[in-house]
């Protein structure tokens, strides 16, 4: 009798936990269809001011996030992305109502604002963004985080209609896409996307070749190799007509397949491509949750933003390093905690408001970060240790975010720091696992 209500007790939680997760499921397709839309806006202005302006959206194959997890829990980034559903008022004027999509994220032009030339010189960039195709007419609103107070504000808005005939269709390209690992359903897995950026037909090889030699240096590296099966890997053959990005300073210019280049906002390394729509349609309806542009060049240099792209050279001596180093901006949302290297941004941080950062702290919201994980006893700042490489033992180190006086980081040494870390902090490792969590559980 005793084992029947064991079993009894058993098959009653599972059962109750398969309903709590058909409930969740269904909230998706409450509001959603299988599908996904690309929203391509631009962004333009100076350091003072920005506006955005809707350039086309387009229907693009099958939605490849959490069907589950549709809210952004982290608060991460410069800017948030939202989906509320239309209502009708009492004297029937549609109003916004409750929030059914959320995504935060991050832009090349955020940073541009903080550099000098933004200070005098309008500016715009183009980028996209994937949300779950709606059922019915929804409102997509985007709030820009306010520098002086760390708060989200409304900048832009939309109108969805999903039954709109001027939303694309059109098939934007017929580039090979190659399956590097499947590990399983696409909305219950991180899909990862290698693109292509300065390899010709007759490199393709070489790029195939790269993406394995990448995926491999991906999971030798903690968390990442414990969660392999959390993992989808996709890879597509971008051709370009010429090989290697543009390297300006050195008057070298090809015509790629994203048009990347060295010397953005002037700093010989920072390698980005400033229209990140053009590297959503080479993408297509390949699932997608993170882009890795590889780059065909042994110069070294990379970048990445969070929830936008991230960006390395293929062939360098610290090719491996940068690589995981990027993909923690552009994936977890983690912070440079380097603060001795030449940047182009100016006062990139606000002192007086805590960053958006988990791996970063003013010590204005100190509690909200990893405080509580700190040992008993230690002091807040704490005292540079003898080891300089320690990457284990946690405080509240200063220097970070492009700044010696300040800002703290968690430990000595990290990824996110040095090119010799042995690995990621603890908290920098935490944060990528329940980012990692998010899309899969």
């Amino acid at each position: 009798m005793k084992n029947f209500l064991t079993i009894l007790a058993l098959v009653t939680v599972i059962a109750a936990n398969s309903f709590a997760q058909d409930k969740i499921h269904s909230q998706y397709y409450k509001y959603f269809t299988p599908e996904k839309l690309r929203v391509d806006l631009t962004f333009a202005g100076t350091a003072k001011q920005q506006n955005i302006y809707l350039n086309n959206i387009c229907m693009c194959g099958k939605w490849s996030g959490s069907s589950f997890n549709l809210i952004d829990p982290f608060g991460y980034g410069e800017y948030m992305l939202e989906i509320k559903e239309l209502k009708k008022s009492p004297d029937n004027v549609q109003e916004s109502g409750e929030t059914i999509y959320s995504k935060g994220f991050s832009t090349l032009f955020q940073e541009w604002q903080t550099t000098a030339e933004a200070k005098d010189t309008p500016k715009s960039f183009a980028s996209s963004y994937w949300i779950p195709c709606p059922k019915d007419p929804v409102m997509l609103i985007i709030s820009s985080r306010v520098k002086s107070t760390g708060k989200f504000s409304e900048i832009f808005s939309i109108k969805i209609d999903p039954s709109d005939k001027l939303i694309s269709r059109e098939k934007e390209n017929d580039y090979k896409v190659d399956t590097v690992l499947y590990s399983g359903n696409i909305n219950k897995k991180v899909d990862l996307v290698f693109v292509a950026e300065g390899y010709t037909a007759k490199e393709m090889d070489k790029f195939k070749s790269d993406v394995k030699k990448f995926s491999q240096y991906f999971f030798n590296t903690e968390p990442y190799k414990s969660r392999k099966t959390d993992f989808n890997i996709w890879a597509v053959e971008s051709v370009s007509k010429d090989s290697g990005p543009d390297i300006p300073h050195k008057d070298i210019w090809t015509n790629t397949a994203v048009n990347s280049n060295f010397y953005t906002f002037r700093i010989d390394r920072y390698l980005t491509v400033q229209d990140q729509t053009g590297i959503c349609k080479i993408i297509g309806d390949t699932p997608c949750d993170a882009i890795y542009v590889l780059v065909n060049t042994p110069k070294y240099g990379g970048g990445g933003i969070y929830n936008f792209y991230a960006l390395t050279m293929s062939d360098n001596k610290y090719e491996e390093y940068v690589f995981i180093h990027e993909f923690g901006h552009s994936f977890a949302g983690l912070g440079d905690e380097y603060y001795t290297s030449d940047v182009a941004y100016e006062d990139f941080y606000n002192l007086k408001v805590e960053p958006w950062e988990p791996n970063l702290t003013t010590l204005v919201n100190f509690d909200k970060k990893w405080k509580s994980k700190i040992p008993a006893g230690t002091s807040i700042p704490t005292a540079p240790l003898a080891n300089k490489s320690d990457n284990t033992t946690l405080g509240a180190f200063e220097g970070g975010g492009y700044m010696a006086k300040g800002i703290f980081r968690p430990c000595m040494d990290c990824i996110m720091i040095t090119k010799d870390a042995k690995g990621f902090c603890p908290v920098c490792m935490e944060t990528i696992n329940t980012m990692i969590d998010f899309y899969c559980k």
